[in-house]
């Protein structure tokens, strides 16, 4: 079975508030709530297929990709990542997954 995970801005789990932190502070917000959402589905970050990810500013990618990359401690999946001008809630990053299970 394949899961589709729509995008995930930078929303704190405990306040329900948009992070205001750096790229890296919200890249490892998204990815940790996409672990907790897809760990809750009886799957884990190693089924993740493929993720793309939205950024309001490419210059965010290196920091974004370092802090990204911390969460696959294997092979990383296929990943996609587009500039663009804006985001909901003002956020800069939004990331979304398809996974296997």
């Amino acid at each position: 079975m394949v899961c589709f995970l729509c995008l995930q801005p930078p929303i704190d789990p405990t306040t329900g508030e948009l992070s205001t932190g750096d790229i890296s502070e919200q890249t490892h917000l998204v990815m940790n709530n996409i672990k907790a959402i897809i760990e809750a589905g009886g799957s884990n970050m190693d089924k993740i297929l493929k993720c793309t990810i939205l950024l309001v500013d490419m210059a965010h990618f290196t920091q974004m990709n370092e802090a990204y990359a911390k969460f696959f401690l294997n092979e990383p999946p296929a990943r996609i990542c587009y500039q663009v001008t804006a985001l909901p809630k003002g956020a800069i990053i939004e990331i979304d997954c398809i996974t296997a299970e």
